[in-house]
């Protein structure tokens, strides 16, 4: 159906960005990791157009939670999640999207179909619907096939072509605004789970979905090698909305459905290893050095990137393998 919406940059022959007042950011998908991926694209457009407002158009209810304190945003317009279970919202979410006028419109994904006839339906004198730009303008960049930064080399490209010098600016990473208040609320509740506030903490986070979750057996023998490598760290388990472990509950777990509450935590610890998930991505939001596990999803789009950020692919390397990993990728952890 999306078949024949056009591909590319629409009606952007010039531009003055001091023009671009209103932008939309369109990415209608549920889930955490995917609503966080879009937090460089607003500090992109942020960068790009200061004195611009920036929009969301987005599906459920968590991107109001992750963007609370981001005074880029202005508004969020959301879609259920389930749109047959709560179709008039569903129409009201579309229907506000038609009734805003933009000078920008950008689709984060140019897979996906909602997405697209978001982009369509929105009223904008200027849109991207999120097609890939010129790999041979990208081939020496980096990063340039993940998720979180082809949004920004879409928009980047165009406005190298009009002589703005774009492309080789610094990568703006993963974001969630943390209020000092939230931030030492965090200290306190993870003092409660630490043997000992004077050693800094490793946390461990053993769940994933479908087949990027980690087995138990697996699970037990890394977590006695870390232990054996960093014994001079505590280590904590942070829990996921299902509560289930994959270490058996075996050192201290923290659970809290509050995803301010759970970021807040993770930036008072000093190391964050995870398997590919949502979790993960908050982490690395929230400003923790983060170790992302793969087995089965592409590195190359959804690893943590930035700072000593690193995603590992578990099949590669044996386990005293992965341990020397971390710890070279870590130096300061010695």
């Amino acid at each position: 159906m999306t078949g024949s919406i056009k591909s590319g940059i629409s009606c952007m022959d010039s531009v003055d960005r001091k023009c671009i007042k209103k932008v939309l950011i369109v990415r209608p998908n549920h889930r955490l990791g995917n609503q966080l991926l879009i937090s460089p694209l607003i500090q992109e457009v942020h960068r790009m157009f200061p004195d611009s407002k920036i929009d969301l158009f987005v599906k459920g209810p968590l991107c109001r939670v992750l963007f609370h304190n981001d005074e880029a945003v202005d508004d969020i317009m959301t879609l259920p999640r389930k749109h047959f279970n709560d179709f008039f919202c569903y129409i009201a979410g579309w229907y506000k999207v038609r009734s805003k006028k933009y000078d920008l419109v950008i689709n984060v994904v140019s897979t996906s179909s909602s997405g697209r006839i978001a982009t369509k339906v929105a009223r904008s004198t200027y849109k991207i619907f999120g097609d890939e730009a010129d790999v041979n303008v990208l081939i020496n960049l980096p990063y340039k096939k993940h998720i979180a930064v082809k949004p920004i080399y879409n928009l980047r490209t165009y406005f190298s072509a009009l002589g703005y010098d774009e492309m080789t600016k610094e990568l703006p990473l993963l974001k969630i605004q943390l209020s000092d208040a939230e931030l030492l609320a965090g200290k306190e509740v993870l003092r409660r789970y630490i043997a000992d506030d004077k050693k800094e903490t490793i946390a461990l986070f053993t769940f994933a979905t479908g087949a990027k979750c980690y087995q138990q057996e697996w699970w037990q023998q890394f977590l006695q090698e870390l232990k054996h490598r960093f014994d001079n760290y505590n280590i904590i388990e942070i829990l996921p909305a299902e509560n289930v472990s994959q270490i058996g509950f075996s050192i201290p777990a923290y659970y809290s459905k509050d995803l301010r509450e759970i970021a807040s935590v993770l930036a008072n610890v000093r190391l964050f290893i995870g398997a590919d998930s949502g979790m993960m991505h908050l982490a690395v939001a929230a400003g923790v050095t983060t170790v992302g596990l793969f087995s089965i999803t592409k590195m190359d789009v959804y690893a943590p990137y930035g700072n000593l950020n690193k995603g590992i692919d578990t099949t590669r390397v044996t386990m005293d393998q992965l341990m020397d990993e971390i710890n070279a990728s870590l130096p300061q952890l010695n």
